[in-house]
């Protein structure tokens, strides 16, 4: 799946949701269903700098792929690694720099994410754009 559709599905499976109360619950689940993420990579230099709560990435490349997995230790911030790692991860590192992040305004977090979770957001794309583009340079 494209990150273009995986994007497009993302915003879909948002648009069923009446109110943003429901919308910060899917959030959460989204959150509690991220894999287990080992101790060992909670390291600093996996760690998101720019976000109020702690998140880690650690990010690799696996068959030509920028394979993600993170966690956070605040529930709907988990949620939103939850939903970066599923447009993201996986894919080639040109993918992911050709890509913009449509999927932030079109559920409306752009709106609707405190400023400290919108900067953690960006924070954690900033972070998977410049490994992808250290990948694909090398």
């Amino acid at each position: 799946m494209s990150i273009e559709v995986a994007q497009q599905e993302l915003v879909e499976e948002f648009s069923i949701f009446d109110d943003w109360m429901g919308r910060y619950e899917y959030v959460i689940d989204l959150g509690k269903a991220l894999p287990e993420f080992p101790e060992q990579w909670q390291t600093e230099a996996n760690r998101i700098k720019g976000c109020q709560s702690q998140v880690w990435l650690n990010m690799e490349m696996q068959d030509g792929k920028l394979h993600i997995d993170g966690t956070s230790d605040a529930a709907i911030v988990k949620g939103l690694v939850a939903i970066v790692l599923g447009v993201y991860s996986d894919h080639s590192p040109h993918d992911i720099l050709s890509a913009k992040p449509d999927f932030i305004k079109d559920i409306g977090f752009t709106d609707h994410l405190s400023p400290t979770r919108s900067n953690g957001l960006h924070a954690m794309l900033r972070a998977i754009y410049q490994k992808a583009g250290e990948f694909a340079s090398s």
